[in-house]
């Protein structure tokens, strides 16, 4: 924590406050190294999501932790929550490089640790630190991009963060499922932290030229807010307690699940917008319908490939690759919405937008009838995805237009707190219903789970596609008047 220490200085090096006319686009002159950077970046958390997701199954089934499939990606979310409050501090003060670094190398230590995991508990730890590294690394992320780029920029370089998940959307799948099966699950982790090196490379020094140190730092401020930081531990254990709870389903696990919920409601209150839990008007319906679309999509997808691989037959891979196409189509969405004439019609885009994850979510498990065709999941999905795009992009540009440059990465926290919180959370209730229905039966491969339990999964699709319509209400409190 010696790095966040104030300097002893009426006002620190500030990074230069970008203007219209520092470049024509994110790929002008100005703007193209630093562009290609942190575009790398995403890349490689995209290649390592798409990836890790296909070799889940596999290793769940290995490690004979089926049963404690939510918790492999609850365990990253609960994590990452204390790494977003930390970095949005963290940024503010001391700009966004040093939490970038921090996370991109705990991102690797954690995937090492998965790797070589030889029970279901050691590998959860692994994808916790991984989720530490994720927290770190998306709000410094976004502090770059509100300090780099002038706003009219802002939704093209969103734009290109979601365009650098289509290689690996498709990609992905293919390349873990064919190191899934021809190698073992584990190399799909261990391989993964080597591509840290060229987005390293390629960023840091474009980030410590265009967007290094604070904004503004007063003699005598104080180093972090501690409070808050004590409010993102909170809602972190909290978080990991609730999650506990959920898939025990003992009487005795009331204790845990209460204290969790002691922890969290005070965290919330303090570290998101004031009036987001009844989506007051404004910033704060803009951080509630990041997370109810991100937690009702994320807790859905998290369940295809172990549906289709357990209750359809389908190997990793094309388990895998179902999703794939979503990529692309969840980057056409973020592309419409960052075109000039879509402007006006934001809030109306977005609500179409949930529309569709709702309505993708509702198919997917339509697959659990043998007569309905297993692409039938591929052609939701990327329906679903295309609505993502339009939604997760927009929410993404509308915090930063609301937000004031010293608040950017505070700002930039609530909104993946909510997004991460409403992952755990969901995920959760979700594994919570899958366990209770049996869906934790599924342990000894597809031959013999074929016939288990097909309710656990819809108990888990269709509660999320009623969360995800409650978003479209909620995209009608976006404007403040």
């Amino acid at each position: 924590m010696a790095a966040l220490e104030p300097r002893d200085t009426e006002v620190a090096d500030a990074p230069t406050v970008p203007t219209e006319s520092e470049g024509d686009s994110v790929l002008g002159r100005s703007y193209r190294a630093l562009s290609v950077g942190i575009v790398s970046v995403v890349l490689l958390i995209a290649f390592e999501a798409t990836a890790v997701g296909t070799a889940m199954p596999v290793a769940a089934r290995e490690l004979d932790g089926v049963s404690l499939y939510a918790f492999a990606f609850s365990g990253y979310f609960t994590t990452s929550l204390f790494g977003m409050v930390l970095a949005g501090q963290w940024s503010d003060r001391r700009g966004p490089l040093g939490a970038l670094t921090t996370g991109i190398s705990a991102f690797g230590l954690g995937l090492l640790l998965s790797g070589t995991a030889s029970a279901m508990w050691p590998f959860i730890l692994g994808r916790a630190v991984q989720g530490f590294g994720g927290g770190l690394v998306i709000v410094a992320l976004y502090v770059v991009v509100g300090r780099a780029y002038p706003e009219r920029l802002r939704p093209a370089i969103m734009a290109a963060f979601a365009a650098s998940w289509v290689v690996p959307s498709v990609v992905g799948p293919l390349a873990a499922g064919a190191v899934t099966e021809q190698l073992g699950w584990r190399w799909v982790f261990v391989g993964i932290p080597l591509l840290v090196l060229l987005p390293m490379a390629l960023a840091l020094p474009q980030i410590r030229r265009r967007a290094s140190g604070p904004v503004t730092l007063r003699k005598g401020g104080s180093s972090v807010d501690r409070r808050r930081i004590r409010l993102a531990l909170g809602i972190s254990v909290g978080a990991g307690l609730l999650q506990y709870a959920a898939q025990d389903l003992r009487w005795i696990s009331l204790l845990p699940g209460a204290a969790g919920a002691a922890l969290i409601v005070p965290a919330v209150l303090g570290l998101l917008p004031r009036g987001t839990y009844r989506a007051a008007r404004g910033l704060p319906s803009v951080v509630l319908l990041r997370g109810v679309s991100a937690g009702s999509f994320i807790a859905a997808e998290s369940f295809v490939p172990l549906m289709l691989v357990t209750q359809r037959g389908l190997s990793p891979t094309l388990a895998g690759f179902s999703l794939a196409a979503g990529g692309a189509t969840w980057a056409l969405g973020s592309w419409v919405q960052s075109r000039p004439r879509a402007e006006p019609y934001r809030e109306r885009l977005m609500t179409f937008g949930m529309v569709l994850v709702a309505a993708a979510i509702a198919a997917a498990p339509s697959v659990l009838i043998d007569s309905v065709p297993v692409w039938t999941v591929a052609l939701a999905w990327g329906f679903g995805c295309f609505g993502m795009g339009l939604v997760i992009s927009s929410t993404s540009v509308l915090l930063l237009h609301l937000s004031a440059p010293e608040e950017a990465g505070t700002n930039s926290a609530a909104l993946q707190i909510s997004d991460g919180l409403s992952n755990v959370l969901l995920l959760a209730a979700g594994g919570a219903a899958f366990a209770a229905l049996g869906g934790g039966a599924v342990t000894h491969g597809a031959a013999q789970a074929s016939g288990s339990h097909p309710a656990a999964f819809a108990a888990v699709f269709l509660p999320m596609a009623g969360v995800a319509l409650f978003g479209a209400w909620v995209t009608t409190r976006l404007r403040t008047a």
